[in-house]
């Protein structure tokens, strides 16, 4: 059992470096980012901290807001903020290419980088040690303005997000656009054709898989 709760948090971190490499596609782009990454780089502009810090920064403090709306947290939860943001950053550095300044190309890769995110975040939440930060904090939301649907909830929040975003700087086009209502249905297509369900997924919180390695011990 012990050797596959750490086969899990394995699994976990090469979702989240799928997940990342998928998101720095969208930054690669160079088309507008989406409003999470946005707030990110304005963050990034107006603080010492790079990209990939201020994006831990942000799901770290996302992390405890979940905490205090009594959302579920996971090891999943927890290694998504300190990692994902910094993953992105690595593959940032390590970019060979030249800073990209074609639509068409831009849109493409957009486009690929979804499929990625999709992909990465199969990887990681397969592994059932809850959702990341930001889909915990939707969530708790949610809960809380009942008359309203989840999905309004979402676009609120992300509109909230980008504005912010948007004040400090962070990079806006059509790739946000693009990024607001195109991810969800690469999403969807993506879970479609290797048939994945993320709402039938039983997660196991900190707490649980705490008590299952004391038991183990």
């Amino acid at each position: 059992m012990r050797k596959t709760i750490v086969l899990e948090w394995i699994k976990i971190i090469f979702g989240l470096l799928v997940f990342a490499f998928g998101v720095h596609l969208t930054i690669f782009a160079n088309i507008g980012l989406a409003p999470w990454d946005c707030l990110g780089m304005g963050i990034a502009k107006h603080t010492p901290f790079n990209y990939g810090i201020s994006m831990t920064i942000l799901a770290v403090t996302i992390v405890f807001i979940d905490i205090c709306l009594k959302e579920k947290i996971g090891f999943g939860t927890i290694i998504d903020a300190l990692l994902t943001g910094n993953f992105v950053q690595m593959f940032n550095n390590i970019n060979p290419f030249s800073v990209n300044n074609s639509l068409v190309i831009g849109i493409v890769l957009m486009l690929v980088g979804f499929v990625f995110m999709a992909l990465g975040m199969w990887i990681y939440m397969s592994s059932c040690q809850c959702c990341g930060p930001r889909d915990a904090l939707l969530v708790g939301l949610g809960k809380r303005m009942k008359k309203i649907p989840i999905g309004i909830v979402e676009i609120i929040l992300w509109a909230v997000v980008l504005l912010i975003g948007y004040l400090l700087g962070g990079p806006v086009g059509i790739g946000t656009l693009i990024s607001t209502f195109g991810a969800g249905l690469v999403m969807q297509l993506v879970y479609s054709l290797i048939r994945f369900e993320p709402r039938k997924l039983k997660h196991k919180d900190v707490i649980t898989v705490c008590k299952m390695l004391r038991d183990l011990g």
